[in-house]
């Protein structure tokens, strides 16, 4: 598997920690950045503020978006990714308690590749990790983060 970034974008302490003692308990190895809102998150993916030194090359593996943030909330920062080219194909799961319908559809409008509630029970939130480990890290294959170059 390769061993490339999850961009974790979730403010609730208690999800973060539920969802990396899964990740871990799924011995998913790939390195977890946490962005605790939608601001820090558009800086990690396009460079910007604390996380201005990173290379915007190495895009992450996959996004997993909640959608309730501080600061801009998640459909906001799926918009945003979704109008820059180097973003626009990047795989994006919204991982969200919202039970509403409209946001599920407002995020497949907008481009998300996926949407999952997470469940309340442990070991239903844990078999879901698992599920999207071996879907979004192993099967699936993202298309190539400069897809201008190959035209």
């Amino acid at each position: 598997m390769k061993n490339r970034t999850i961009l974790l974008v979730e403010d609730n302490p208690d999800d973060v920690k539920l969802t990396l003692r899964a990740l871990e308990h799924h011995n998913v190895i790939n390195e977890v950045v946490v962005a605790p809102d939608g601001v820090e998150a558009l800086d990690y993916l396009f460079s910007t503020g604390k996380y201005a030194d990173r290379d915007t090359h190495k895009m992450p593996e996959v996004v997993l978006l909640d959608l309730k943030l501080p600061k801009i909330d998640g459909l906001e920062v799926l918009r945003q990714l979704r109008a820059d080219e180097r973003t626009q194909l990047l795989p994006v799961v919204i991982l969200t308690s919202s039970k509403e319908e409209q946001d599920m559809i407002d995020s497949y409008r907008l481009g998300a590749n996926s949407y999952v509630r997470k469940p309340v029970d442990f070991n239903e939130f844990t078999e879901a990790i698992r599920q999207l480990k071996l879907y979004w890290l192993i099967l699936n294959e993202a298309p190539p983060l400069k897809i201008n170059e190959r035209s």
